[in-house]
């Protein structure tokens, strides 16, 4: 794969030189760590849809137990 993109990109030109030329804008820098991170958020987003709009779940949860704490109002007071 890595040798797939090395070879596309010296057709397509680009020499190490220019590569490190391009990295060094500002604009590549941007663009190398938002492209990910929006990929990142859509699938976030399609997951949160895809589960949401899946309706409710086939069977009821069980009802919660009630934690039982042995504490109760005029105990522990000094």
């Amino acid at each position: 794969m890595v040798t797939g993109g090395a070879a596309a990109a010296l057709m397509a030109g680009v020499t190490p030189a220019t590569a490190a030329n391009l990295a060094s804008q500002p604009d590549t820098q941007i663009a190398v760590f938002m492209v990910p991170l929006t990929i990142l958020v859509l699938a976030v987003m399609f997951e949160v849809a895809r589960f949401a709009l899946r309706g409710n779940l086939p069977v009821d949860a069980p009802a919660r137990r009630r934690a039982h704490r042995h504490w109760s109002p005029g105990r522990g007071e000094s």
